[in-house]
């Protein structure tokens, strides 16, 4: 048998499994995990992540709404703006990782361009 990884510990309880699939299917939205992508560079405002990701700032705000209930980003205001960051490293980390795994798989003809 060929190991990819740690060895599991055994059978999981469902919960864990449940807030897992959760989290996935809060990232399986293109735009969503763009804006994660994005703020794992850095933080920003609503406007600037609308610009970079070819959206709305009202598309993007209600994105980052989600993001935020689901405890992935955190939101400060200074002044009128409201600046995101990353609150969860962990989903940084996932996302980083699955997004480099899927380019270094795909050979360069045929990797899309995310608009």
């Amino acid at each position: 048998m060929i190991s990819h990884g740690p060895a599991t510990q055994g059978p999981i309880d469902a919960a864990p499994l449940q807030d897992t699939a959760a989290m996935f299917g809060m990232l399986a939205a293109t735009v969503r995990l763009q804006i994660i992508w994005l703020l794992c560079d850095g933080e920003r405002d609503v406007g600037t992540l609308a610009v970079e990701v070819g959206q709305s700032v009202a598309a993007v705000s209600q994105h980052l709404a989600k993001l935020k209930l689901a405890g992935i980003v955190h939101v400060r205001k200074e002044g009128r703006r409201h600046v995101y960051l990353i609150a969860d490293p962990g989903v940084s980390e996932i996302v980083q990782i699955a997004v480099r795994h899927h380019e270094q798989r795909q050979p360069r003809s045929s990797r899309r361009r995310v608009t």
